[in-house]
């Protein structure tokens, strides 16, 4: 088995999927993190670094693109919501033709809980990608074609809103989910849930400067536990609904 997760920001793939990639590097599958946004070299990529250790996903990937909302992320490169989309689709696809992963992991198309324009773009980017990645005649100077067997969009339930909402209404952020019906893959973290929170926490910019990682090191291991025990997953095919799996599979 082999997956590659696609995010926005460093901090992303531990809060939105942390314990699904322990959980596979754990059981022996190749694991890997592109992140789309901010620079080598930047706080931010080093705590990249330390938090794909602790989830045992290899080093980063980074498209070194501007934050959208930080323009020092990325010094003399554009945002990357602004960047040409065939020229983004085209560096993402010939991450996927070199990892060739089986299973790809990304932003909803919401963007997850808060909607940052970073993590729709980045859903915008990784779907075509998918798609072109095994297209022989699609972006030939990127590598072999190579297909993966399955998207899954990271996302959250209305039901877990439930227990998110108390804490980030408090904090003014957004909150969008999907109805529950929509969800193919629910996945227990628990037995992965230190690694989990160990990752977050290694974002330590953004634990000072209080945003969501800021939020989980301020909370009690049980509420912590209460939070993030549970990753969710649409799959990116309609076919796929109806029944909720423990795991991601192809």
């Amino acid at each position: 088995m082999s997956l590659l997760a696609v995010f926005a920001h460093p901090d992303d793939e531990s809060l939105s999927a942390g314990g699904t990639l322990a959980r596979h590097a754990t059981a022996g599958a190749r694991t890997a993190v592109v992140t789309t946004t901010w620079a080598t070299g930047t706080t931010r990529a080093t705590e990249l670094a330390r938090a794909l250790r602790i989830l045992g996903a290899g080093e980063p990937r980074m498209l070194g693109y501007a934050d959208a909302r930080v323009p020092h992320s990325a010094p003399g490169k554009a945002r990357f919501c602004d960047a040409p989309i065939d020229e983004t689709v085209r560096e993402l696809v010939a991450q996927l033709r070199e990892f060739r992963p089986e299973i790809v992991i990304t932003h909803d198309a919401y963007g997850g809980l808060t909607g940052h324009p970073d993590h729709v773009h980045t859903h915008r980017v990784t779907t075509l990608a998918f798609e072109a990645a095994g297209l022989e005649r699609l972006y030939p100077d990127a590598g072999p074609p190579w297909q993966p067997s399955a998207l899954y969009l990271a996302t959250h339930p209305h039901a877990a809103v439930r227990v998110w909402g108390g804490y980030l209404a408090a904090a003014g952020k957004a909150m969008h989910s999907v109805p529950d019906a929509w969800i193919a893959a629910s996945v227990d973290v628990r037995p992965w849930l230190a690694r989990k929170v160990a990752a977050v926490l290694a974002h330590r910019s953004e634990v000072e400067r209080g945003a969501v990682p800021g939020l989980i090191a301020g909370l009690s291991p049980d509420d912590r536990e209460q939070l993030l025990r549970t990753e969710w997953f649409m799959r990116h095919d309609p076919a796929a609904t109806g029944t909720v799996r423990s795991e991601l599979t192809v």
